[in-house]
């Protein structure tokens, strides 16, 4: 077996091996330098904004000066939304716009010009830009840099600085299932939070919305959120979940402060659902673009309140079904005098949505502008909306080596 160094693992290589101890700021140079060796030029990196409408681009040295671009209507939005590689043939080259996915998360999007693209360069680069994902990930554990940049300039709540340092990403997609999620209003979200993880075959999920405005709201959802990690990681039931959260809220807030919340558990290979409520909205089922019915099951009091222990339901999901899940403030907002804007519209949204949007990131991205659209831009609580699809079947076939 030959294992000698190609041109393309060099690259590559020389990439990772420089970025172990590359300051933040310096990452963006690099790249734009790695990119000049396949005659790349033009360079230009951008990170989705925390609310989902804008593509932010990074300065640096040897990156190209560039605007923010919106995700709707431009070719950088349209590798993104599609997680594809676009190419569009110019007089001075081919301009390339790659999406930048850490693992299955949407980071943003690289664009650069080259005089010509074969087979070898589309291969190299689709791994340069996953590589630049990671990296962009892993720096952000200690840098604010690319913080400021996806805020493009608007200021940000204490609350939602803590609310956006406790949640995981807001997307995930594996061949058996998918999650995305928006969080409204993004700079002062407060007291909405969740929280999941797949654990071998098991998807353990939770959607909280906890009672208040503001930082106290956020201290709450904090609290919540911590308790629920901790016991999910003792693989304790999702009954005991709850008693176990419900204390930990008790003890450190009193009888007067709670936390509406849901907490499920979804065996991604068979699709068989369970989950407990705690005075949450109840989920609703979308089968084939339509809401086929609402995941009514019994509740117990919300978390905080010594509830009964609650009872654990169950449903069996079809493939590529979908769950949405949401807070109180998709559907409660009204204007003064006027009437809540209620589930049945927010129905209506979600099956004019699904059919003409791709995958569950686009279909949460579309539905939530949807919605905001058609509660005329008034937010006055938290609202929250996260969607998961099942599609089933095993992910074995991604650990067999491709020699």
């Amino acid at each position: 077996m030959d294992l000698s160094e190609g041109f393309g693992e060099r690259l590559l290589g020389q990439l990772l091996d420089r970025a172990h101890e590359m300051p933040p700021q310096l990452i963006a140079p690099l790249v734009a330098e790695e990119l000049a060796k396949i005659g790349g030029r033009d360079v230009r990196i951008f990170l989705q904004d925390y609310e989902q409408v804008m593509l932010a681009p990074l300065s640096g040295r040897g990156l190209a000066p560039g605007e923010a671009v919106p995700i709707d209507g431009s070719r950088e939005g349209e590798a993104f939304l599609h997680k594809r590689v676009i190419e569009d043939l110019h007089a001075d080259g081919v301009q390339m716009y790659l999406p930048l996915l850490d693992g299955s998360d949407e980071v943003g999007v690289m664009t650069l010009l080259l005089d010509s693209v074969d087979e070898d360069d589309r291969r190299l680069l689709r791994r340069l830009s996953g590589l630049i994902a990671d990296m962009v990930v892993t720096k952000s554990s200690y840098t604010d840099e690319f913080f400021k940049v996806r805020r493009r300039g608007q200021p940000m709540t204490v609350a939602a600085e803590i609310q956006w340092s406790l949640l995981p990403p807001l997307s995930m997609i594996t061949p058996q299932v998918s999650l995305a999620g928006v969080l409204e209003p993004a700079h002062e979200i407060a007291g909405d939070s969740l929280d999941y993880a797949l654990n071998d075959n098991i998807l353990h999920l939770a959607i909280i919305d906890a009672m208040g405005h503001e930082l106290n709201a956020a201290v709450l959802a904090t609290v919540a959120i911590g308790a629920y990690r901790h016991a999910r990681r003792a693989d304790i039931g999702l009954a005991e979940l709850y008693s176990f959260m419900d204390r930990a809220i008790d003890a450190q807030f009193g009888p007067d402060q709670f936390v509406t919340a849901q907490m499920l558990r979804l065996n991604v290979e068979t699709g068989h659902l369970q989950w407990v409520n705690a005075g949450h909205p109840a989920p609703l089922l979308i089968r084939g673009h339509r809401v086929i019915q609402r995941l009514e099951s019994p509740t117990t009091l919300p978390v905080g309140f010594g509830g009964a222990v609650p009872q654990v339901s169950s449903t069996q999901l079809a493939m590529d079904d979908r769950v949405m899940f949401y807070t109180d403030g998709l559907t409660e907002e009204h204007r003064l005098g006027g009437e809540q804007f209620g589930e049945t519209r927010m129905i209506n949204a979600i099956e004019r949505t699904g059919p003409s949007t791709y995958g569950v990131s686009q279909m949460a991205r579309e539905l939530s502008q949807s919605l905001m659209r058609e509660r005329e831009g008034v937010t006055s609580d938290d609202a929250t909306l996260f969607l998961l699809e099942w599609h089933g079947g095993s992910a074995d076939h991604l650990a067999v080596p491709d020699l």
